[in-house]
Order: structure tokens, then sequence, then C-alpha cells
């Protein structure tokens, strides 16, 4: 008896080991980009911007890898906003109609984990919520799962009518609109 139950632990170890295995929880690459550079949320949202200059560069002309195995997208190191350094002034960023749908109240900042349940950057959604990301950030997201990724909303002190979506696997931000609730 003692036999056949250790034979059966062993067989089950056998089984089950391979799905263990191929479970990284830190690791592993999405789109060129490595999974969880900063797998936990900021603590806040970035300070707001003072005296900075007008952006004019195109998406593709910007570069965000301020150190070696950085993202070249727009991420957070610690609490620095890397890319977040443009003010009110940034035309790329300008709504004509800021809150136009009303303003987001589900909650904000690390203890508001959201998982994406849908859609792609032009509308996306998780709980009832529904979100666009920015034109200017659309070539930062092109590595996020719409239907799987946890995200943590933070409000921008800068740009009106945004707030910054944070990706907990990938480290990454953009700024998204929000859509409304159904």
């Amino acid at each position: 008896m003692k036999n056949t139950f250790a034979l059966l632990a062993i067989l089950a170890i056998a089984v089950c080991a391979p799905a263990f295995a191929q479970h990284e929880e830190h690791g592993g690459e999405r789109g060129g980009q490595t999974e969880h550079f900063n797998a936990r949320p900021p603590s806040r949202g970035p300070a707001p911007v003072h005296n900075a200059p007008a952006r004019q560069e195109a998406p593709a002309d910007r570069h965000f890898a301020d150190k070696p195995g950085h993202p070249e997208a727009p991420h957070v190191d610690g609490n620095h906003w890397v890319g977040h350094d443009t003010g009110r002034d940034d035309a790329r960023l300008h709504l004509d109609h800021p809150w136009e749908h009303g303003r987001f109240n589900g909650g904000f900042g690390p203890h508001h984990v959201f998982r994406l349940a849908g859609g792609g950057p032009n509308r996306f959604w998780f709980g009832g919520f529904y979100f666009a990301v920015a034109d200017p950030d659309l070539a930062y997201c092109n590595n996020w799962a719409w239907d799987s990724d946890s995200i943590v909303l933070y409000q921008d002190p800068d740009h009106i009518g945004y707030y910054l979506a944070y990706n907990v696997r990938l480290g990454t931000y953009v700024h998204v609109t929000f859509l409304g609730n159904s």
C-alpha cells in the first residue's frame, strides 16, 4: 500500500511539474520588451511638470530607455515617471472636450489593480469601465495583452482629460481617456 501511494505521488509530480515550469512569475518576452520590468505599481502618480519645453518630435523620435534593460516606452523607475516630462502646453495631448464622457471614479493608485477584459487601444474595458489610449501613445502599447494584463490608473496632473494607465506586467504606461461605463 505504501508503495502505491509513493508511486502515485511520483506520478502526480511528474505530470504537474511541466505545468509549473511553464509559469514564469518574473520573466519572458512579449513584443520585444522584457516582462516585469517594474512589477510593483508606483506608490503615487507623477508630480506636475513646471516650465516644460513644448514637444515637437514624433513618437518614433523619442527615446525612453534611460538605462540598459529599460523599455523603449514611457515607464516608471521606482517613483520616477520616465517620459512624463511635458506640461499642460503639450499640443499632442490637448482635448477639445476633456471629460466628455464623465470622470472615472473606480479608484486610483496601487491599491486599485484592474484586469483588462478585452478590446484594444482604441477601446478597452474592465469592470464595466471603457477607455481609449491617446493617439500619441499608441506606439507604446502594442505589446499589451488587452484581455488579461493588469493595470493601475493614476490621475494625470498635467494633461487635462487624461489618466495614466500603468501596465503592471511591463512597467510601462500610456495616457488614456475615459469613455464611460456600462
